[in-house]
């Protein structure tokens, strides 16, 4: 049984290596929603309703984590930009 978690876990990452990053981030959210719904399912009596409860819950989270991330890159490069601007140069250091 083990083995077979860990060839389904190999064979999930390797197929998110061609995924831009909001992808992978909308994709992990979703499959451990309906990871952890299905647990949490199985404990309530149904597990199916679990999977597809958690999967929509960890869709929205995966969605709300990728806009965190964005508007935490672009709020990096604006100020990187706003340095570079000030100091006149267009490479660090300089």
């Amino acid at each position: 049984m083990k083995r077979i978690i860990v060839g389904v876990v190999v064979a999930l990452l390797a197929g998110c290596s061609n995924m831009s990053t909001s992808q992978q981030r909308v994709t992990t959210g979703t499959l451990g929603g309906a990871g952890a719904g299905a647990l949490i399912g199985a404990m309530a009596g149904n597990a199916g309703m679990g999977a597809a409860i958690g999967a929509g819950a960890g869709l929205v989270g995966g969605v709300l984590y990728d806009h965190y991330k964005k508007s935490e890159e672009s709020a990096y490069q604006d100020g990187y930009n706003q340095g570079v601007a000030a100091s006149g140069s267009s490479s660090p250091g300089h």
